[in-house]
């Protein structure tokens, strides 16, 4: 089993900045995708980025320019730094790994998910 640890939320007004974690542990063999996604309320879960296992980025939209995703593969970690924040940003954030796991003598490939954790922008 993997298990992803997200930290880093809080109250931030706009136009500040706060920068994100997502910490794995387990038995983990090695991680390939990672990602971030958020839902806001009364709205449904978004993709934000995703990064591969050698550093290949894709940004929704309407991240481009303002998020950056980032990884330390030998801390099996994964950053979100989210700067010039907006009100509309304020959701509850998460984070997904593909990982390869061993068991029993068996290896597995499976889609891991963190709780998320509460980004609020207001004034």
């Amino acid at each position: 089993q993997v298990q992803l640890v997200e930290s880093g939320g809080g109250l931030v007004q706009p136009g500040g900045s706060l920068r994100l974690s997502c910490a794995a542990s387990g038995s983990i063999f090695r991680i390939n995708a990672m990602g971030w996604y958020r839902q806001a309320p009364g709205k449904q879960r978004e993709l934000v980025t995703t990064i591969t296992y050698g550093g290949t980025t894709n940004y929704a939209d309407s991240m481009k320019g303002r998020f950056t995703i980032s990884r330390d593969n030998a801390k099996n970690t994964a950053y979100l730094q989210m700067n010039s924040l907006k009100p509309e940003d304020t959701a509850v954030y998460y984070c997904n790994a593909q990982g390869i796991t061993y068991f029993s003598g068996s290896w597995d490939e499976n889609d891991y998910w963190g709780q998320g954790t509460q980004v609020t922008v207001s004034s």
